[in-house]
């Protein structure tokens, strides 16, 4: 489990008239989630990718060929258009009660592709909506997903940690089993 506790004054301290506002709360969560990630004995070839075009960042394990975290700064609302012929063709292996879940939701700029993950519908659509709905609605905040995987080397995450900083405001970090 990942310690946030130390994200509390970091998150209060954060002044958006910074350059790089969100830069040491960042480097503090990578590094957490990287000495949390748990690859089984593999050898992980773990690569962070910047999505310039949305603003969010993607750790992803390449031996694994899983997403572990994504993160950025919400720009408000995205009106574009899902591209729903993408996400068609991304995998669904994880049975019926699985959907192929944005890690940044499409409304915050979410793509697909890195950002699909299987994700539980009851979940998806559900206990994830509210957070989902703050990151929106506060521009200049930081969201994050982090994926949680329980033994072998599956796609499926076993549950995720769900983010919003608000600069000036303590955490909100929630927990949700997948």
């Amino acid at each position: 489990m990942i310690n946030y506790s130390p994200l509390g004054s970091m998150v209060i301290a954060v002044n958006l008239a910074d350059a790089m506002p969100w830069k040491i709360v960042t480097s503090f969560l990578t590094n957490a989630w990287l000495d949390g990630y748990d690859p089984r004995g593999e050898v992980p070839g773990i690569v962070e990718v910047d999505h310039t075009a949305s603003g969010f960042a993607y750790l992803f394990d390449t031996t694994s060929e899983r997403l572990i975290a994504a993160w950025g700064v919400s720009k408000g609302r995205h009106g574009a258009a899902r591209d729903a012929s993408r996400m068609a063709g991304h995998p669904l292996s994880a049975g019926p009660d699985y959907h192929r879940g944005h890690a940044i939701p499409h409304r915050l700029g979410g793509q697909t592709d890195i950002n699909l993950v299987p994700q539980l519908g009851k979940v998806n659509i559900g206990a994830f909506r509210p957070l989902e709905r703050q990151a929106v609605a506060t521009p200049g905040s930081m969201y994050f997903t982090y994926w949680l995987y329980r033994g072998g080397l599956g796609q499926t995450p076993s549950g995720v940690d769900q983010g919003l900083l608000v600069a000036g405001r303590l955490p909100d970090i929630r927990r949700h089993g997948n």
